[in-house]
């Protein structure tokens, strides 16, 4: 296995721990994690970096890192559609599920997008149930909020 490498950056949100391998990112983690990483600045973290205080200040809209998420195929799926929803927008989980053609595992994306390693940069935070209530976040209800709003969302 590849070497992890690993940086700590602020946000609004507090601190962010960046998790990388060569130039792919594996994780972006809202409290630092349990792995075997070495503390480097690789480019690729740099650039995560440099991309999330663009899209903190209301500057970048769509990120352009290259990323490494490891998960079940379902999983993938699950995140790849959640690339696919528009900054400033939201989906329902059965809208979700809509999209990667399995109406009926609403539940099973919840769980999917709770296990989304790379959050923010893959928007599981722009998920709401579908009465318009928030459903959960991986970094807390009071973070998913925060993003939405940065988005010009109500929530």
């Amino acid at each position: 296995m590849s070497k992890v490498f690993t940086v700590q950056t602020s946000s609004p949100l507090g601190d962010l721990h960046l998790y990388a391998i060569h130039d792919h990112l594996l994780h972006l983690a809202f409290s630092p994690l349990d792995l075997d990483a070495e503390t480097r600045n690789l480019a690729i973290l740099e650039k995560t970096k440099k991309e999330l205080n663009d899209y903190f200040k209301g500057n970048l809209r769509q990120f352009t890192i290259p990323l490494h998420p490891a998960g079940t195929p379902f999983q993938q799926r699950a995140w790849n559609a959640l690339l696919k929803i528009p900054y400033g927008e939201t989906r329902s989980y059965q809208q979700q599920a809509q999209l990667i053609r399995l109406p009926k595992a609403t539940r099973a994306i919840g769980s999917a997008n709770g296990r989304n390693p790379i959050p923010i940069i893959i928007p599981c935070h722009r998920v709401i149930r579908s009465d318009g209530t928030l459903g959960g976040y991986s970094g807390g209800i009071g973070i998913k909020k925060k993003l939405l709003a940065l988005e010009g969302l109500r929530a």
